[in-house]
């Protein structure tokens, strides 16, 4: 199987492992979850939970033990896109090419719908957790898990910056730590979350961890570039809109050639910290550069 073959393979797994997940049956609350679910369900790149069956399988086979946390990692995801896209924050018209949900539906609904998204994810967490009654394995995802919450507390501390600063004239460091957290965190999680329930040691956890943290600036570099440069019905929404809110970004920031030169830079170290897993470490090279060179 070549890299799009395995890829498209694993976007059908999580897919259908969030289907299961999906509220469908009539009660008062059902616009609610139509407006999860319009969002949970949809054409996104699951990059996420991808990551993290991909980090765990460097060590083990048995993947099908990470799907809870890989599902709650994309509810989080689907969380953090919904109130980024609120009129309070970025307010988006358009989300991989439809309507966002506070479009979709109302804004009251999109902020609960975010909501439950986040408490489902704790919930499908707090599920597995019940069931496991290996002491080892339970110490392995109570772990996993307290990684996962720390990756939301700096997602949110990320996103925050953004908006307080926005229209600003900030500082690269600020810059950094800003998308290091507002986008890096959960990209980090996601790594570590694999490796964790995989029982990796430290050193293999230190390695992963700065690939991840490589792949995270590189994707929000390379999701600045597209932002000025991309192709709009690729995207499927507006490009330019960074520019128009006075968002500080890497092409703004040094731009657009220094941007590139960037993105070429990180991504080659992210491929340094992986080269030592050889043939496991594959796919997760290729992913590396699946984030430099995608177009939305």
């Amino acid at each position: 199987m070549n890299f799009k073959e395995e890829l498209s393979e694993y976007v059908k797994i999580v897919n259908n492992e969030l289907e299961k997940y999906v509220r469908r049956e009539e009660c008062p609350e059902t616009k609610l979850n139509s407006s999860m679910e319009y969002s949970l369900i949809s054409s996104a790149k699951r990059l996420r939970p991808i990551l993290m069956i991909s980090s765990y399988k460097l060590f083990k086979k048995d993947f099908e033990s990470v799907f809870p946390y890989a599902v709650a990692m994309e509810m989080i995801h689907n969380f953090s896109l919904i109130h980024d896209d609120l009129p309070a924050i970025d307010n988006d018209d358009l989300r991989h090419g439809k309507p966002t949900n506070h479009k979709m539906f109302n804004e009251p609904t999109a902020i609960l719908a975010g909501d439950a998204l986040l408490n489902n994810a704790y919930l499908v967490i707090s599920e597995d957790l019940k069931k496991e009654n290996n002491p080892e394995r339970l110490k392995l995802k109570i772990n996993a898990f307290s990684e996962l919450t720390f990756g939301v507390d700096r997602m949110i501390a990320g996103e925050y910056v953004d908006t307080e600063f926005e229209g600003q004239e900030i500082s690269n460091e600020y810059l950094e730590y800003m998308h290091n957290n507002k986008t890096g965190a959960l990209i980090r999680a996601s790594v570590r979350i694999g490796a964790i329930l995989a029982g990796a040691g430290k050193t293999d956890l230190e390695k992963l961890t700065n690939y991840a943290e490589k792949i995270g600036l590189a994707f929000q570099i390379k999701d600045d570039i597209l932002s000025e440069i991309g192709d709009e019905k690729i995207l499927g929404k507006p490009v330019g809109n960074d520019r128009k809110l006075g968002k500080v970004t890497f092409v703004t920031k040094y731009g657009l050639e220094e941007a590139k030169k960037m993105l070429d830079d990180v991504t080659n170290e992210a491929l340094n910290k992986i080269e030592g897993y050889k043939e496991k470490g594959e796919f997760l090279k290729e992913l590396a550069l699946y984030i430099k060179n995608r177009e939305k």
